[in-house]
């Protein structure tokens, strides 16, 4: 068995929260490996210079401006990928972020809202949609970006992380209802990368280096320390996996 296990060719892929990050970087990697990618994001310009990029690799790519909390605009989104695609087998769903911090109980409603609506709703519209598309083909890999702080306490960030805790219980039940009917779901739950979101926290080098220290692995994880999970999760190499979440934290759960 060679790495063509790994292969994505001829597999057409849609990838949300696109426009930088690990969204982009895993859009991008789909397209190195032979997908063809739909990007979705707010971002209409990000998008559609990735695209660009992404057609420069010989592969089909298309920008789909998308507020993925707004259930109209993700059903447009799927439909349109699925058009111009012809077809989905693989739907990434890493839309989500942390725009503020604050004591539960000093947290405002309307922010809980919000943030629920970014990092969980839009999850379960996007695998609504798609998941109805693989069920009827009898196909499809779908895999949803949750978090560490899904998977332990996360300090002034409890919205995130019960919208993240959410995700993962989501991704386990549809494994669930969609066994034996040729679609799987899996999570992936990134510790510290160093991504636009969160650069304040690691562009300073010593504090950076203070954040990470207890970590068996003690430095920051780059973008493509998510990208080699996500191939393999969107890959042959994952047809019996479903269910699972894949944590990528340099050890930051068990130290």
């Amino acid at each position: 068995m060679g790495t063509e296990i790994f292969s994505l060719e001829g597999k057409r892929a849609l990838v949300t929260g696109a426009s930088r990050g690990i969204g982009a970087a895993i859009a991008l990697a789909y397209a190195e490996c032979g997908a063809d990618v739909a990007l979705a994001a707010r971002s209409a310009d990000d998008i559609e210079a990735l695209a660009d990029k992404i057609r420069g690799l010989g592969r089909n790519a298309v920008a789909i401006t998308t507020d993925v909390t707004d259930l109209d605009q993700v059903h447009a989104c799927v439909d349109q990928a699925i058009e111009q695609l012809d077809g989905l087998d693989i739907c990434v769903n890493n839309a989500g972020g942390s725009k503020f911090m604050a004591p539960a109980v000093e947290t405002r409603i309307d922010g809980w809202h919000k943030a629920i609506r970014l990092n969980l709703d839009s999850v379960f519209y996007f695998c609504q949609k798609v998941g109805a598309h693989m069920l009827e083909h009898g196909r499809g890999s779908v895999i949803n970006m949750a978090s560490v702080a899904g998977v332990s306490a996360a300090p002034t960030l409890s919205y995130y992380s019960a919208a993240k805790a959410g995700v993962i219980g989501l991704t386990r039940t549809l494994a669930a209802e969609w066994g034996g009917k040729g679609a799987r779901a899996n999570a992936i739950c990134p510790g510290w990368i160093k991504t636009d979101l969160n650069k304040p926290m690691w562009e300073n080098e010593e504090f950076a280096k203070e954040w990470v220290k207890n970590q068996p692995i003690a430095r920051w994880g780059d973008t493509d320390d998510i990208v080699g999970a996500a191939i393999f999760l969107a890959s042959d190499a994952s047809t019996l996996m479903t269910g699972q979440t894949m944590i990528i934290d340099g050890g930051q759960t068990i130290a």
